[in-house]
């Protein structure tokens, strides 16, 4: 369903969901659209500054000569210039840009990734529900060249957001949240050590030494087995003087 100003009063707004299986709303009704009209609202919806129209068609049907790529445009901006009630689609000259009042899942979630990143954002209470968001994927099951990108992009930020959001309830001793958190962030990019190191942050900070051993062990395995490396010095040492002879 479509978003509630503050106050909890109704937006006229239509709402784009990307981060699960793609999804358009206006008026909490769901609007059903062709593949065509769904992929250049999608493509907008990721071009901060709007797109040119003839970018716009080699980008979504790159295997299209220009004249089908171009009609095979005009088709989906006409069946998705409008959604219910909504302009969703703007036009001034040979640029296209979404419209203000589609409201994106992904910029809502990017805004409070970004927040966090910058320490401007204090810890939420429901950090169940920002997880949750961090751990989303950019448009599940779809398979476009210009995806791949935008993918990497949103995999960086969410990878980061998630780690400094795990750092913040480490230093604020909330360490349930903290290790949801890290263990989110470990999900989208095992290889990565910042997360790993913070889940044996915790456990040494509980006293649960035997966990952190486990997960220092688990990580060593994995990178031996992906890449032939061992982990940072700066890991090691956090469990040497634990259990120097079982390293």
């Amino acid at each position: 369903m479509c978003r509630l100003q503050s106050g909890g009063v109704p937006r006229n707004d239509a709402c784009l969901e990307l981060l699960r299986p793609f999804e358009v709303t206006n008026d909490g009704c769901r609007i059903s659209l062709s593949l065509g009209a769904q992929r250049l609202l999608a493509f907008l919806a990721l071009q901060e500054d709007g797109a040119h129209r003839a970018a716009a068609a080699e980008q979504l049907w790159p295997d299209c000569i220009p004249s089908r790529a171009a009609a095979n445009l005009r088709s989906a901006l006409c069946q998705g210039r409008r959604l219910g009630s909504v302009t969703a689609i703007e036009t001034v000259g040979p640029r296209l840009a979404l419209s203000r009042h589609v409201r994106v899942d992904l910029h809502r979630v990017w805004e409070s990734a970004h927040q966090v990143t910058e320490g401007v954002r204090p810890l939420p209470i429901d950090w169940t529900s920002l997880v949750s968001d961090l751990s989303r994927e950019l448009l599940p099951g779809w398979y476009e060249d210009w995806l791949t990108v935008e993918r990497e992009r949103w995999g960086q930020m969410r990878v980061y957001a998630l780690e400094s959001l795990a750092q913040q309830f480490q230093a604020a001793d909330q360490y349930l949240p903290a290790l949801q958190a890290a263990l989110a962030a470990m999900a989208v990019d095992p290889i990565r050590e910042t997360a790993h190191r913070i889940v044996i942050e915790v456990h040494l900070a509980e006293g649960n030494v035997a966990n952190a051993l486990k997960r220092y062990r688990d990580y060593r395995a994995f990178l031996r087995r992906e890449l032939n490396v061992a982990p940072s010095p700066q890991m090691t040492q956090l469990i040497r003087d634990l259990s120097p002879t079982q390293l």
